[in-house]
Parts: C-alpha cells; sequence; structure tokens
C-alpha cells in the first residue's frame, strides 16, 4: 500500500487491477524498506529477542555449541551478517578461532529478513506466470520455502563450522545464552523510522549493486562470446547448450555435478549449476533474478528443482561477504580484524555448504 501511494499505478505488481506491469524499483525495493521498519519495531518491543533467544537456548542444549555463536547463528534468521553479531558483541573479543568461524559461517548461510521479502515478490510472481496460477498463492508458497531455508540453515551453519574447524578450547559462554542488545530509539515510532531509513539505505544500495554487477556480467559475457567467435567453437556451444561462451555456460558445465550429487534432476543440472556459480561469485541477489527468469521461461523444468535452487542460493555466501564482514565485524572486535581476513574464504565455503545440505533435505522430502 505504502508503494501504490507514493508510485501510483507503477507499484502495482502483477495480477492487480490497473497493473502496468513489472517494475523492479516500484515494487520490489519498497519491500525491503517495510520489512527492514518493521524488524527495527519489533526489536525495540523485546519481540524479537525473546524469539531468538529461546531457539539459541534450543540449539546450544541439542547441539552442544556456545551459547554466543548459537545466538549469533539464530540472530541471522532474521538479521543480515553485520548485525546479527551486534547481539554479541561484549564476546566477540575473546571468541575462539572456531566459534569465529561459525558466526562467519552462520552469516553467509542465511538471508537477512528484508531481502526475503524481495525474493519471495521476485520468485512468486515468476512461478504464478509461468503456471498461471494466484500470484498470491505462489508468493505464499516461496516465503514459506524461503523462511525454511533460513530456520533449517542455522543449525546447518553450526554442523558444517564445527566439522570444518573443531572446537579445541573453552569458550567463555559455554551453556550460557544471553540476549545483548542497545536499543537505537527512544520510542516504537522512533523505531520504525529508523528501521525506514535503514531499509532506504539497504533499497539504494541493492539497486546500485543490480545495476553494476548485471552491466558487468554482460561486459564478461560479449568478451567471452567474442573469444568464441575467434576461435571458432561458439557454434558448437550454441548447438550443445544453445547460446554462446558465457559465465553462465562455465559455471553451469563445473557445477552441474554438484547439483546432480546433491539431487537435482539431470535435466534441471546445468540450470541450477548457473546459478550456484552465480551465487558464490557475485551475489544471491543476481542469482535470484536469473533463477526467476528460469522459472518464467520454465527452463528448470521440474517443480523438485525449483525447490532445492530456493534453498540452495538462500544464503550471502558470496566473495564480496568477506570484505562486508570484515568491514561490519571488526569495528565491534578490532583485535580479529587478522582472523577474519584469515577465515574469509573458509566461511564461504562453510556457508555455500550448508545452504547446499538444506537444498539437499528440502530434496529428500520433496
Amino acid at each position: 500500500e505504502g508503494a501504490i501511494f507514493v508510485f501510483g499505478s507503477l507499484g502495482l505488481g502483477p495480477g492487480n487491477e490497473g497493473s502496468l506491469g513489472v517494475f523492479f524499483a516500484f515494487q520490489v525495493l519498497p519491500t525491503i524498506i517495510f520489512f527492514a521498519s518493521l524488524m527495527s519495531l519489533l526489536y525495540y518491543l523485546g519481540v524479537m529477542q525473546k524469539i531468538v533467544q529461546g531457539m539459541a537456548w534450543f540449539m546450544a542444549r541439542v547441539m552442544g555449541t556456545s551459547g554466543a555463536e548459537s545466538l549469533s547463528c539464530t540472530a541471522n534468521i532474521f538479521v543480515g551478517q553485520t548485525e546479527a553479531p551486534l547481539m554479541i558483541k561484549p564476546y566477540l573479543k575473546g571468541m575462539t578461532q572456531s566459534e569465529l568461524l561459525t558466526i562467519m559461517v552462520g552469516g553467509m548461510a542465511t538471508i537477512a529478513g528484508g531481502v526475503m521479502a524481495a525474493y519471495i515478490q521476485i520468485l512468486g510472481t515468476a512461478f504464478a506466470q509461468a503456471n498461471n496460477i494466484p500470484i498470491r498463492e505462489a508468493q505464499l508458497l516461496f516465503a514459506t520455502h524461503l523462511l525454511g531455508a533460513s530456520v533449517m540453515a542455522a543449525p546447518a551453519a553450526l554442523l558444517i563450522s564445527k566439522i570444518m574447524y573443531p572446537e579445541t578450547g573453552e569458550p567463555e559462554t559455554k551453556g550460557t545464552v544471553k540476549v545483548s542488545v542497545e536499543k537505537n530509539a527512544s520510542n516504537a515510532i522512533e523505531a520504525a523510522a529508523v528501521g525506514a531509513s535503514e531499509g532506504m539505505t539497504l533499497a539504494l544500495n541493492v539497486a546500485a549493486m543490480l545495476i553494476a554487477f548485471i552491466a558487468l556480467i554482460a561486459l564478461i559475457n560479449y568478451f567471452l562470446g567474442w573469444v568464441g567467435d575467434i576461435f571458432g567453437f561458439n557454434q558448437a556451444l550454441i548447438t550443445q547448450f544453445g547460446h554462446k561462451f558465457s559465465l553462465q555456460l562455465i559455471f553451469g558445465s563445473i557445477l552441474q555435478f554438484v547439483a546432480y550429487g546433491i539431487g537435482v534432476p539431470w535435466d534441471s543440472a546445468y540450470n541450477f549449476g548457473t546459478l550456484i556459480g552465480t551465487k558464490v561469485v557475485l551475489n544471491e541477489f543476481v542469482a535470484y533474478l536469473d533463477m526467476s527468469k528460469l522459472v518464467e521461461l520454465k527452463s528448470l523444468v521440474n517443480e523438485k528443482a525449483i525447490l532445492m535452487a530456493t534453498y540452495a542460493l538462500c544464503g550471502f555466501a558470496n566473495f564480496s561477504s568477506i570484505a562486508i564482514q570484515i568491514g561490519g565485524i571488526s569495528p565491534l572486535a578490532p583485535n580479529r580484524r587478522a582472523d577474519l581476513a584469515k577465515l574469509g574464504i573458509r566461511a564461504v565455503i562453510g556457508g555455500t555448504l550448508a545452504t547446499l545440505l538444506t537444498a539437499t533435505l528440502a530434496g529428500i522430502l520433496f
């Protein structure tokens, strides 16, 4: 309603009377602003702290992890990879290496609530148009799976990180779970306003990132296509894969075997592999946009592949997230900057494995 009030018919998504079609800037980005404001309000009221603490307590008891790392991983279900560590700020300086990796993997294995809302809208709209079903029904379907993916990714991140870096020290918060969040607003109205401002910053960053990254992909693909023309193998690639030499072809050719290995049907493994490669090298937003096009064109030819891709892409595990985590966490614990940098690549691998694990489980249960 807010987007429609500000932008008029441009804010009406497909399926609504008077809609002019899909306009990403006017229909998807406002969703990020709304959910950022809502989450800020819920944190001010103390609702989210209770939910996070309860889930963290359960995971710490069941999995034997420390309170701080369990709390951070649980918070990542709802907030981003730089916001969740704020809940454990007093403990960051003295964390073990294993705990620190867990914090990083937890951030990379999940997505923030604001962008989750955008993905629900993007994927739901594409799926509804491809299958001729109501958009609200399709969006509810993807909302269920994306929320489920984030919830499943929290224990998956704990599991994968402990396999990659077993705990050999003595965590300061072993056996205790205590939420520590500083309120940045004096009342509920200010909290909602602060959240809206933060959401606007995030929405503008998303828009700028998409403009730059999609253009860079096109530039790289143009160069790769030129190389294919020079050496004369593009025609063979077009016959085999339907397009010239490109980043998508490289990702798909290599990662289709990973996709098939986790249970993706072979007829969708190539396209699934391109999405995983795009997510890790660029980010999940670009990958979900590519996925929406594949869904609309029915290039992901069965619902199991669509379901598994929804889970596999649901995480911030990409190379740029290393810089984001170093920049966001190191001010909270300056003495850990070198450790954060050293663990960065391992965290990307761990976050990717965690999302692939949740995708595998989703495929088994399909």
